[in-house]
């Protein structure tokens, strides 16, 4: 599903973001990717949905090689991707069901199948009673389950989400961890940037650690023990 090949990326002449990263991801996983800040978690995701392209390397997702992709083939790839950004990106003037709607219209999808679709991924997230609201009018979890719902009606062969329970207090944190385990069964491979150590712990899942740009770990839950709590 996901194969990086000793991909580099630097925004300075001497300093690298990432150094000679190599992971295979199949599909169906689930990822952790942690670190410090700094580490090059956002760097890496943006590298994996187009939103920055490598110095060095290669990069598939889905059999494509998007570091070799042209910028107009781009949000192709994207159709096939669900985001969650680490500050929502909602669009503040349009309601809740508009924000989820988007990625549908511009697919270009019928409005009744819009209409359905929105609809059941709001219900997923607990939040189809607000539909007509805006993001302003939400708490901070609600906002961030109106992004978990936009990312999942495209429906996601991949789910990428950066640091999507930071700031958000124990039960939300819960609750949207089950929204991504929800993801991951239905089939949607699903990477998550968090430095969030006490979530890794409960959810153990497959856990890929960068530090200062390279890739110091990459272990399974069979390769190390987890406390017990």
């Amino acid at each position: 599903m996901i194969q990086i090949y000793n991909v580099f990326k630097s925004y300075q002449k001497d300093s690298a973001a990432l150094e000679g990263i190599s992971v295979k991801i199949p599909k169906g996983d689930f990822v952790y990717i942690t670190g410090p800040s700094g580490a090059g978690k956002s760097t890496l995701l943006k590298l994996l949905y187009g939103a920055e392209k490598p110095n060095r390397g290669q990069i598939l997702v889905n059999g494509q090689n998007i570091t070799r992709m042209r910028s107009a083939r781009i949000p192709i790839l994207r159709r096939c991707l669900g985001i969650v950004f680490q500050d929502f990106k909602l669009l503040t003037r349009r309601t809740v069901f508009e924000n989820v709607s988007f990625p549908l219209e511009i697919q270009g999808r019928k409005r009744y199948e819009i209409s359905k679709k929105v609809y059941q991924a709001l219900k997923t997230v607990g939040l189809e009673h607000k539909l007509n609201r805006r993001p302003l009018e939400l708490s901070g979890g609600e906002q961030q389950r109106v992004a978990i719902a936009r990312a999942l009606v495209v429906e996601p062969l991949v789910l990428i989400a950066d640091e999507p329970t930071g700031n958000l207090d124990p039960q939300v944190t819960l609750e949207i961890m089950e929204l991504f385990k929800g993801a991951n069964a239905r089939g949607s491979t699903v990477l998550i940037a968090t430095h969030d150590r006490e979530m890794i712990r409960r959810f153990p899942r497959r856990v890929i650690s960068l530090d200062g740009g390279r890739l110091v770990g990459d272990r399974t839950p069979e390769t190390f023990s987890v406390p017990r709590g």
